[in-house]
């Protein structure tokens, strides 16, 4: 099993950088890193739902994960490599190359088209998949809405730990605390949970969780160091308060279109994402004044610093 220290902190789902005609740019990457640095977050997770990597080819993705492993290397930044697909074998070849890329982990959500049917089908996918980079750590990827695949978490750790050598946690985006909490005491505690909705945050924290992955922490980490550090010190009036301001954003993003906004903020941040890839749409420039207008409604840019403070 390989040595694997536990995520703390806020790891951003980071964004797939593209063109304004929608082609991979991977020349921002380097300025996105020190972006996120400069916000104070500790790892990276890419490639993954935020990342659209559904609508990434299999080249793309092996060219973004590589160029984010060469750009995290000397930094304060650890990567997660999302490896998941449809077909196994390009999960298993995305997951060999971020082993030789020297990634901190990996994690792979399961197929979503033909599902596996049940808990031992899951889990030798997932062998399948962790044994190709056995050198890495490996999560499995727990985001039931979307991919249509639930299973008790809890009973996936009591059962694959035998079977998966190298795996070390979830990276758990559902609303289910109860099993949360279960999770948590598999065996002791030994495995890394990692929570995945932004806007439960100081429940999960709350609960025990150290370490989350979430797309709010791109753009708004400031809000939720504060949210931790307000836990920490036992301080829960600031830490809920710090919890509403990132719900009232959710809720202003949804509204557009949750990725297409969300890049138009990091835009506004200073930082040019470029556009999206269909089906998702982009903001018209109407929806992009509303959006802005109501942003700074919001008092965003008093809570998290000004915008323009990194080109793109």
């Amino acid at each position: 099993m390989p040595t694997h220290s536990p995520l703390v902190g806020l790891v951003p789902a980071v964004f797939t950088p593209l063109t304004a005609q929608g082609e991979l740019n991977l020349t921002v990457i380097e300025s996105y890193a020190e972006f996120l640095v400069r916000d104070g977050v500790s790892g990276v997770f890419v490639g993954g739902t935020t990342g659209e990597f559904t609508s990434l080819t299999l080249d793309e993705r092996l060219a973004l994960a590589a160029r984010w492993a060469a750009v995290v290397k000397g930094t304060s930044l650890r990567m997660v490599a999302h490896v998941g697909a449809h077909c196994l074998a390009d999960a298993k070849r995305l997951a060999t190359e971020a082993q030789n890329w020297g990634v901190a982990a990996i994690a792979a959500l399961a197929p979503t088209y033909l599902k596996p049917k049940s808990l031992e089908a899951l889990i030798l996918w997932c062998r399948e998949v962790a044994m190709a980079a056995p050198e890495v750590a490996f999560y499995f990827y727990d985001i039931p809405s979307l991919t249509g695949v639930a299973f008790p978490m809890a009973e996936f750790l009591e059962q694959a730990a035998s079977t998966i050598p190298n795996l070390v946690g979830i990276k758990y985006t559902n609303a289910d605390l109860m099993m949360l909490q279960r999770m948590l005491r598999v065996e002791g505690g030994r495995f890394d949970i990692l929570y995945g909705m932004d806007e439960q945050l100081l429940a999960a924290a709350v609960l025990g969780v150290r370490g989350a992955v979430g797309s709010g922490y791109n753009f708004a980490a400031p809000i939720y160091n504060r949210l931790l550090a307000a836990v920490e010190h036992n301080d829960y009036a600031q830490a809920r308060h710090e919890q509403y301001q990132g719900v009232e954003l959710v809720a202003t993003l949804s509204k557009y279109g949750y990725l297409a906004a969300a890049k138009e903020l990091m835009r506004l941040r200073g930082l040019d994402l470029g556009t999206v890839r269909l089906p998702l749409m982009p903001l018209s420039a109407a929806e992009k004044a509303a959006f802005e207008q109501e942003i700074s409604q919001l008092g965003f840019f008093e809570k998290i610093g000004a915008a323009g403070t990194l080109q793109g």
